[in-house]
């Protein structure tokens, strides 16, 4: 049996062969969220619903159509919490771990499976890579529950809450996964800065990029004792993710200083632009009723959302240095430059190439998406929808409410949208097109009018 699943799997390309262990994550965790240890007593929850928030889970969206707090025990949080591992650092990262303590030998073939899955370059190093993601976010994550556990003794009766709390809000943090066992996400925590700065730094640490993580690392040992240059990857995509923050807390505080924040400060304003420019970008998390946002702020938020986070992260969207390159594209093109140099470098043109596509695709897929369930879902308004979409495609989590609501129909569209926003653009174009081939021949090239 091993060996006729080993041959078949041979005849995949890398992408499906992901895809497929992806798959084989949500049908696992699905078995797990139906079993009785993981539910309340009396809790409901349907076949449909349970695959929803199974690959809300395994690609870290945090989208739900069912209350958690109100379907988790205390076994079923750990265990769910195991879940969001999946989509955290990665199925065949975790797979890697697995093969490790197992002492199994990872061969070429699982190491390309890690480089498709983690968009690396070189698969150089890359178990090494995995190993260290791996232990920095179980560190992390357990500092946080430590941190926020100890924090929440003032919030929750029992120290069995504050610190169950403070594991699970943790974990769903850094890995940016959106949900939470509060069953109203940060809004309870609205004023508390500590919460909301702590929230917003383990954001940053799942959606910044596990290379940019381990780069900065590495500059930290190396610091002061031999010359150290951070990757183009690294810079761009930085400088990108940090410059988005910014403008977007600017603009929502200009968008709703004198409409939601109109009955605060200045200052409290400003953070809570910050928070949500920052949240926007896949953390997932909501510290008011998101209705009551303007127009502008909404759209502002489905674009950051549609955005999404950097290469190799937790994140999902069209990733920052799709953007930043595709920018970088326009502007240089409009000024007669036909290539593209920062930071002393010149981008390769096939990655140009392939910011366009993904874009394109994306774009297209949220837009089919989008009039898709504005004819099955005729009970909701077209901002409603697209900021749904946009939330599934960027694996964020926020909603204007509108998730329980869906139908079946409207339930799978979503899924499938948060499915192709964890493993990616590219990955979802090679598991439909397959192997790659390569021609033995050429035809003429020949210029055709543009534009």
């Amino acid at each position: 049996m091993n060996n006729k699943i080993e041959n078949g799997t041979k005849r995949l390309s890398a992408a499906q062969i992901i895809v497929f262990y992806y798959l084989i994550a949500v049908v696992v965790s699905t078995i797990l969220l139906l079993l009785p240890i993981t539910q309340k007593q009396n809790a409901e929850l349907a076949f449909i619903d349970a695959v929803f928030i199974s690959i809300s889970a395994v690609t870290v969206t945090g989208l739900s159509t069912v209350d958690i707090s109100q379907l988790l025990s205390v076994p079923g949080t750990f265990i769910f919490s195991i879940i969001l591992q999946f989509g955290g650092i990665g199925v065949m990262a975790f797979g890697t771990i697995l093969w490790l303590v197992s002492r199994k030998r990872i061969g070429l073939r699982e190491r390309i499976l890690m480089t498709t899955e983690q968009n690396s370059p070189t698969f150089s190093g890359i178990v090494r890579l995995i190993r260290m993601i791996f232990f920095f976010f179980v560190i992390i994550e357990l500092f946080g529950a430590v941190v926020l556990g100890t924090y929440f003794l003032k919030y929750f009766p029992t120290w069995q809450e504050a610190y169950l709390q403070g594991f699970f809000a943790s974990v769903a943090a850094t890995t940016n996964a959106g949900f939470d066992i509060t069953g109203k996400s940060l809004i309870p925590f609205a004023n508390d800065y500590f919460v909301l700065t702590f929230n917003s730094v383990l954001f940053i640490i799942g959606s910044l990029g596990f290379p940019v993580l381990m780069e900065v690392s590495q500059w930290f040992r190396h610091r002061g004792k031999m010359p150290f240059r951070f990757s183009l990857f690294t810079k761009i995509t930085t400088a990108t993710f940090f410059i988005l923050i910014v403008i977007g807390a600017i603009f929502i505080y200009l968008f709703e200083y004198s409409h939601l924040y109109s009955d605060k400060t200045w200052y409290q304003s400003f953070a809570h632009s910050l928070f949500y420019s920052i949240s926007s970008r896949t953390g997932g998390m909501a510290i008011n009723d998101i209705n009551k946002f303007s127009v502008p702020t909404i759209l502002l938020l489905s674009v950051f959302m549609f955005i999404g986070a950097s290469p190799s992260s937790a994140g999902g969207g069209i990733r920052t240095t799709t953007f930043a390159v595709m920018l970088l594209a326009i502007y240089n093109y409009a000024n007669g430059n036909r290539s593209i140099k920062i930071f002393k470098r010149e981008i390769d043109d096939e990655d140009i190439i392939k910011s366009f596509i993904v874009f394109t695709t994306a774009m297209i897929l949220c837009s089919v998406a989008v009039i898709v369930l504005a004819c099955i879902e005729p009970a909701f308004s077209l901002m409603e929808i697209l900021f749904e979409v946009s939330s599934a495609f960027g694996t964020v989590g926020l909603s204007l409410g509108i998730t329980p609501d869906l139908s079946t129909a409207g339930k799978v569209v979503i899924m499938i949208l948060m499915f192709i926003g964890k493993i990616g653009m590219f990955t979802f174009l090679f598991f439909m097109g397959g192997k790659p081939v390569k021609h033995p021949y050429h035809y003429p090239k020949e210029r055709i009018i543009i534009g």
